[in-house]
C-alpha cells in the first residue's frame, strides 16, 4: 500500500499539536503548514472537512538523501495530512518506501525505511 493512515483519537488541531511536538523529539521540523479547506474556502470552493498538510524534514536524513540521488529530492519534504472524514480525524502520509521505490539506488532504500518508521512512530504517538 501506497499509504500509512489511521484514525486519531483527538481533534484535528489537537492532532497537528501532538504530531509538531512529536516531530520535534526526533529532530523533524514542520516547514510548512497549508489549510487546504481554508484555500478552499477563500476561492469560494465548497469543502465541509478540515484538511492540513504538514510538509516535515529532518535535515540530516535530507541530506542522506540527496547525498546519494539528486533526483531523489523530488520527493522532499515529507508530507504529512491531517484531516476529517466522516467526523472522524485522520493522520496520514505517503510512505517514504514507496516512493523511493521509484529511483533505483538501493542505499536509498535504507533511508526511506529508516524514516518512515520514524514517521510511522510519531504518527502512533500522536493519536493515541
Amino acid at each position: 500500500m501506497f499509504d500509512y493512515t489511521v484514525s486519531s483519537n483527538h481533534s484535528t488541531e489537537e492532532t497537528i499539536e501532538r504530531l509538531k511536538t512529536a516531530l520535534a523529539e526526533i529532530s523533524f521540523g514542520v516547514l510548512w503548514e497549508f489549510d487546504l479547506a481554508k484555500k478552499f474556502a477563500e476561492k469560494e470552493l465548497p469543502f465541509d472537512d478540515q484538511y492540513h498538510i504538514l510538509e516535515v524534514c529532518n535535515p540530516i536524513e535530507a541530506h542522506r538523501v540527496l547525498s546519494a540521488e539528486r533526483r531523489a529530492g523530488y520527493f522532499l519534504p515529507c508530507k504529512l495530512a491531517v484531516y476529517t472524514e466522516d467526523g472522524q480525524t485522520k493522520i496520514g502520509m505517503p510512505r517514504p518506501t514507496s516512493l523511493i521505490g521509484l529511483v533505483e539506488e538501493d542505499e536509498l532504500k535504507q533511508v526511506a525505511l529508516d524514516v518512515e518508521r520514524q514517521l510511522v512512530d510519531v504518527i502512533e504517538k500522536s493519536r493515541l
